[in-house]
């Protein structure tokens, strides 16, 4: 039996962290509690795991979006709203790092993932402008990069508006989140990061006007994935089964949940991110999550 069978998220067990936070929509945590948030109002929130005490770091510019750690313990950020990726340290010094490619502008920069041989996967949502005509009707022109030893280059083209991305924990398939088309596409990934044998994953949509935004893998192989129109987080078993553990299309208590993240020391704490509350959602899981990368290697940090 799967751990996550019959499991559905208690609303009166929802807590909260954080305050006046603009437009949280990615989280990474550390292992001692350490949240770090996008946040609008510049690059990230530091959120200290002890004291609560909240830090904004970088400039206010652009529209951060997806975020990851390096090894070294600085970010590397998806800005949606410049087109560009750019990495930041602690003290909030700022490096763009892609801003075209082949002579063209990257499109709607949605998100960015360093998988195990710390490759950077890039989301780009659209090539569209303004990209929000890419989210009303199905527009495929999204796209994956991958930016390696060997260089900057597409993986995938034609995806429907790109959102996040997770590699299982063999390295066998890549997961990605295509938001308009309402559902998740894998990819088989070869050892120079090709990707080929694109498929669904589970229903496609998850309903009629569905549309995806989050993805995250716990221990078991589950797929977690976050729901905007009716707010609802999904866990998509290993055989594609979906359960639907979490539903308020009033947005009571989560509204319009857009990414997930395990944390705590057990893993088990969910940490939902959010295009527009200004705190984080939390609550517990009955499986823990798959530890990202930093988790894994620890962080050599440069401050």
């Amino acid at each position: 039996m799967n751990r996550i069978d019959g499991f559905v998220v208690d609303p009166t067990q929802i807590t909260y962290i954080g305050h006046d936070l603009s437009r949280p929509e990615c989280i990474i945590a550390e292992r001692d509690g350490t949240l770090w948030i996008a946040d609008n109002r510049g690059s990230i929130t530091h959120i200290e795991a002890q004291s609560g005490i909240q830090r904004l770091i970088g400039p206010n510019e652009g529209v951060p979006n997806g975020i990851a750690m390096t090894a070294r313990g600085d970010f590397v950020v998806a800005d949606i709203g410049a087109g560009n990726i750019y990495q930041i340290d602690r003290s909030g010094d700022k490096k763009i790092i892609l801003d075209s490619l082949d002579g063209k502008r990257l499109g709607a920069v949605n998100f960015v993932y360093l998988d195990e041989k710390d490759r950077l996967w890039v989301a780009v949502s659209t090539v569209t402008e303004p990209r929000s005509d890419a989210l009303v009707s199905v527009i495929p022109d999204g796209y994956i990069l991958l930016i390696d030893e060997q260089g900057t280059r597409r993986v995938a083209d034609g995806l429907r508006f790109t959102n996040e991305i997770r590699i299982d924990s063999r390295g066998e398939f890549l997961y990605v989140a295509e938001t308009t088309a309402g559902g998740i596409t894998r990819f088989r990934v070869a050892a120079d990061g090709s990707l080929d044998e694109r498929e669904k994953f589970g229903p496609m949509p998850f309903f009629e006007g569905a549309m995806v935004d989050g993805i995250a893998f716990d221990v078991d192989g589950n797929l977690w994935v976050t729901e905007v129109t009716r707010n609802q987080i999904v866990v998509l078993k290993p055989d594609g089964t979906a359960l639907t553990v979490f539903d308020d299309p009033a947005g009571t208590t989560i509204d319009f949940p857009t990414s997930v993240t395990f944390g705590g020391d057990d893993l088990q704490t969910v940490y939902v991110g959010s295009l527009k509350m200004s705190r984080i959602a939390t609550f517990r899981s009955p499986v823990a999550g798959v530890p990202m990368r930093h988790w894994q290697k620890g962080t050599e940090r440069t401050d």
